[in-house]
């Protein structure tokens, strides 16, 4: 057996809510005939989501949502499978746009995206892709600002499952995901302690609340920028420390930035910090942290282990970049706990069956609430925990004036 297959093979243990739905839906097959084009970061836990949209009927082509993230011996394992993978481990963006471009000549009539270069690259370079589309699931919130500034200009022509909105997504996969996957991959690719660190994390979503409370817990003093007054204020109230980054730059041991926008710390930043500082990337695209200016502003550049290069500024201090600044939890880690994803895939398997069975006109709508409540349940049956119901009574009073 491949190494990519008992990857594979091993998350599958762990996620008892693809198989519940691979239990209740794979004779009926509800994607039979369907085409379905995935662009995700290509691993073993989206690999054993790709097999499940496999055993439900669809034909399924693949490729990566990030250049670094894709593990090639994971890709291999699903080629093994019978699906079509375009996908290839590269700091190459022309390769990973060759990826993009394969799955969307296919004309999937779904697409499960994770980022929106799919739907985006449809919509802005193949139109002919849309006239066969008939929708769109959607896992990030970069993701979906992208499709929204699609539909606010009048341009998007497809509806779209806003699955990262869904509570059974956000609440859990970027709050407990986030935080857990992007400290194992800062801790294991530095081996240096978090204890006793000053930790700045930019951004307080929930992207950033995870990466936050996992710091607190790690021993570490934390500090939050933001340009959002009531987050800042949140994150005041959690018991951190917030400041401006400008600020922050000069006492921080770590940099974290989960903020989905770009050029959150550049140049005046870079110069104001310590020597020996560490940046990381935990949001989407390698755009937060400004690499370009890094690379203008140093006067050498080292490889100082492996993930991890050394950037000498002119004034004589060091700072390193994680994973080339890129979501440092997926290149240069395994990504979130498995048990977290199966949350996540269960919310995009019942949206990709909700959505085929649907026609509905272009716009961005919420994950139904009953796809997740029910996978909530199947997530506590899996626990064996059982929860209370209202009685008749209870149900009367509650909508009752």
């Amino acid at each position: 057996m491949s190494l990519g297959q008992k990857k594979i093979d091993w998350v599958g243990r762990f996620m008892p809510l693809l198989n519940s739905i691979e239990s209740e839906y794979v004779v009926r097959k509800p994607l039979n005939n369907f085409k379905v084009g995935m662009s995700i970061h290509l691993e073993a836990k989206t690999a054993y989501l790709a097999l499940l949209i496999k055993k439900l009927g669809a034909e399924v082509f693949i490729t990566g949502s990030n250049p670094l993230s894709t593990q090639d011996d994971v890709a291999e394992a699903l080629k093994e499978n019978g699906l079509n993978v375009f996908a290839k481990h590269t700091s190459d963006e022309a390769v990973y746009m060759k990826g993009i471009y394969s799955v969307l000549e296919a004309k999937p009539h779904l697409i499960l995206d994770d980022g929106a270069d799919l739907t985006v690259t449809a919509h802005t370079e193949m139109p002919d892709v849309l006239e066969t589309l008939k929708g769109v699931t959607e896992e990030t919130t970069t993701g979906l600002k992208r499709l929204r500034a699609l539909y606010n200009e009048g341009k998007l022509r497809v509806p779209v499952i806003a699955v990262n909105d869904a509570l059974m997504k956000h609440l859990f996969d970027n709050r407990y995901g986030t935080g857990q996957s992007t400290w194992d991959s800062i801790m294991r690719n530095t081996n240096l302690t978090v204890a006793g660190k000053t930790v700045v994390v930019a951004g307080y979503g929930w992207c950033g609340k995870g990466v936050a409370m996992r710091a607190k817990g790690l021993g570490s003093r934390v500090i939050v920028t933001e340009v959002d007054p009531i987050k800042a204020l949140e994150a005041l109230m959690d018991g951190l420390e917030v400041m401006q980054m400008k600020e922050a730059a000069k006492v921080g041991d770590f940099f974290v930035t989960v903020t989905g926008n770009t050029s959150v710390i550049s140049v005046e930043e870079f110069l104001q910090m310590k020597d020996g500082a560490i940046l990381a990337n935990a949001g989407h695209f390698n755009v937060e942290i400004d690499v370009r200016a890094l690379e203008h502003l140093c006067v050498e550049k080292f490889e100082a282990r492996p993930n991890v290069t050394g950037y000498v500024l002119p004034n004589g201090r060091t700072v390193f970049l994680l994973a080339e600044g890129r979501l440092v939890n997926l290149a240069a880690a395994d990504g979130h706990p498995v048990e977290i994803m199966d949350l996540s895939f269960a919310i995009q398997a019942m949206s990709l069956i909700y959505l085929s069975t649907k026609v509905l006109e272009p716009n961005v709508y919420p994950v139904p609430r009953q796809i997740d409540e029910e996978v909530a349940r199947m997530k506590l049956n899996a626990m064996n925990i059982k929860i209370d119901e209202l009685s008749p009574e209870q149900k009367r009073y509650l909508e009752s004036y």
